[in-house]
């Protein structure tokens, strides 16, 4: 099947109520029972047909009663202020799994959602640096994420790990950080220290675009 050529590529930082290195990413069953988290990339290259989508900001906050392949699941996506309506109404498609392959990142997770909020559109500020290990992003009035590196706790020193998954839908490596984070909506929530990853994200009509 031939779908619209769509790329996003760029930074891209999460967290959920896991423990660092998260179950889930090893078909295990996650922490507390439930799942819930946030996430938010930066488009420093994308395109949808002949519209570019260069700069703009994508989050999501997201919680399951479960293990997420249960579903269940509730969702909330925020999409850049930034965005002009043509370029808003690209990226609200390639969310919600339009023009593309249904084993994609978007298609598996939008699978497992019963319930979806209506999406926002706000100010997103952004910021990581993968090597070290530290990010964060804010959408005022709604959420909140920071990045730093975990600790050792005799040394103090950060502690490096990487999570490497040769066949990853979400990701093929990411760093494994500490995450903490609010969301005063409707999914409300307040974590510290659980789980958190960044990574080089590039999506396409098809999954994964492997460098």
């Amino acid at each position: 099947m031939s779908y619209i050529d769509w790329a996003l590529k760029g930074p891209k930082i999460a967290a959920c109520s896991c423990d660092y290195g998260c179950p889930c990413e090893f078909n295990g069953k996650p922490t507390e029972g439930l799942c819930e988290g946030l996430e938010c990339m930066l488009i420093e290259d994308g395109w949808f047909g002949n519209l570019r989508l260069d700069g703009l900001k994508v989050a999501a906050v997201y919680r399951w009663p479960g293990p997420v392949h249960e579903g269940g699941g509730i969702v909330q996506g925020f999409i850049d202020s930034n965005a002009t309506p043509k370029q808003a109404e690209a990226l609200a498609t390639i969310l919600n799994g339009g023009e593309q392959e249904p084993t994609t990142v978007f298609n598996i997770y939008g699978a497992t959602i019963s319930k979806e909020l209506a999406p926002v559109s706000a100010p997103i500020a952004f910021d990581s640096n993968i090597e070290a290990r530290t990010g964060w992003f804010r959408i005022e009035g709604h959420l909140t994420l920071v990045l730093e590196p975990i600790r050792n706790p005799v040394t103090g020193l950060a502690h490096r790990a990487r999570i490497v998954l040769p066949e990853g839908f979400e990701f093929r490596e990411a760093e494994v950080a500490s995450g903490t984070f609010t969301s005063d909506g409707e999914i409300l929530m307040h974590r510290q220290s659980r789980y958190g990853a960044l990574w080089n994200a590039a999506y396409g009509p098809h999954g994964i675009i492997d460098a």
